[in-house]
């Protein structure tokens, strides 16, 4: 998609995919709006380094928050949601729609994280400094290629439930190239 001054978002985001969150206003705007057509749940928790702001352009959807005092909230045709800096957050369409992420420009760094399905713990976490001029999605899908193919990252350490392989392809997500900068772990 190309950046402009000015768009139609719904038009604009029929070029979308699952979280995509292709920046869409010119490359010195700050705050800089990153815009998805999502319909499958988010298969990790974004963490931002910096508060974020989520906005519900089209259809509904549920942020499930960890380590907050408020664990959901629903997001419905103009409703937004205030993330704050370092809250693990994971976007789960209810129905197809277009979201909107406020991020500042210099957003620092950012990390998928997957937690424990069974006892909730955080099962592991791959983080990179973001950057405006690469798409988050190739991040996005380095992270869960990673994630996917580390059996030890996706078993819990303390229940032992091993986490699903997660299908890039079901997102239109393509795997990285070998030699690709890959997000760091931990």
């Amino acid at each position: 998609m190309n950046r402009r001054r000015m768009l139609h978002s719904l038009k604009a985001s029929a070029e979308l995919g699952n979280f995509e969150d292709a920046a869409v206003l010119p490359a010195d705007t700050d705050p800089q709006l990153y815009m998805s057509r999502n319909w499958l749940p988010q298969p990790f928790h974004l963490i931002c380094e910096k508060d974020t702001v989520l906005s519900q352009l089209s259809g509904a959807a549920q942020v499930h928050l960890r380590d907050s005092s408020v664990n959901r909230f629903r997001m419905d045709v103009g409703d937004h949601v205030y993330v704050p800096a370092g809250t693990p957050h994971q976007i789960v369409p209810l129905q197809e729609g277009v979201t909107i992420r406020y991020m500042p420009l210099r957003a620092g760094l950012q990390g998928a994280a997957w937690f424990c399905a069974g006892c909730g713990s955080e099962l592991h976490r791959y983080e990179w400094e973001h950057d405006n001029d690469t798409p988050a999605v190739r991040m996005y899908a380095a992270a869960c290629a990673r994630f996917t193919a580390d059996p030890a990252a996706r078993t819990c350490g303390k229940c032992g439930e091993v986490h699903l392989r997660i299908d890039l392809e079901s997102y239109g997500w393509q795997a990285p190239a070998p030699s690709a900068a890959a997000p760091a772990g931990r």
